[in-house]
């Protein structure tokens, strides 16, 4: 089994980075100067899934599994794994001061900073959910299909995608807009680029122009 080891990475950026052509610079920018907000609204954030976490626990047997959840952020969404009976809860991210926020906030789940486009750090199916929530609809197509890639790489079984689906609302399309994502696209395109990695999908909306996209992870031949 592959030794984890995740690599500090300093997270000393200036404004600069927000307007830099580098995507990734700017995500990591706008993250670690909003970390202490969001650790501060940690337990709102997480009280706000309720809804997505009874549709989890209907349609996914989640009681003793193991769970990657990444770019985690401050932990809330990987919170919702742990109180639903998971076994061992994971998260990573590339914000350091996310990870910080996390740690403090859950500190019963290990945090560990990975890149999620290369999770050359964790094993071929060692989890057996890999989970993210509001992440991918941040990436274009090219880095979701990478990130998508390593998430079913290693997952054994489910690969749950909480994010963006149908009308959202005039304030969160404001917020998405400074962030520069990808939303809109990733509305439109989602399901079709799941089906390049699961024979099988499924989505189950929350409501509020949220869901939670379902790939069915196949069971490999090595693994027979």
């Amino acid at each position: 089994m592959t030794q984890n080891i995740f690599i500090y990475q300093s997270n000393n950026m200036g404004i600069n980075h927000y307007f830099s052509a580098d995507p990734e610079k700017r995500a990591k920018f706008i993250f670690n100067l909003i970390a202490p907000i969001y650790g501060r609204l940690d337990k709102y954030v997480e009280s706000g899934f309720e809804k997505a976490k009874s549709i989890l626990k209907e349609n996914i047997d989640i009681k003793g599994t193991t769970v990657l959840d990444i770019g985690t952020g401050t932990g809330a969404w990987a919170s919702v794994y742990s109180k639903a009976g998971a076994k061992k809860v994971t998260g990573v991210d590339f914000s350091e001061k996310m990870l910080a926020e996390a740690r403090k906030n859950h500190p019963n789940i290990d945090f560990f900073y990975s890149d999620a486009k290369n999770l050359t750090n964790i094993d071929d199916n060692q989890y057996e959910i890999v989970t993210s929530s509001f992440v991918l609809h941040g990436t274009k197509r090219a880095e979701r299909k990478k990130i998508l890639s390593e998430m079913e790489r290693v997952s054994r079984k489910y690969v749950v995608i909480h994010d963006f689906v149908g009308k959202t609302p005039i304030v969160i399309k404001i917020l998405e807009w400074l962030e520069r994502s990808d939303f809109v696209n990733f509305k439109r395109t989602f399901r079709d680029e799941m089906k390049d990695f699961f024979n099988h999908t499924f989505l189950f909306k929350v409501g509020k122009g949220t869901g939670i996209y379902v790939g069915v992870v196949e069971q490999r031949a090595e693994d027979k």
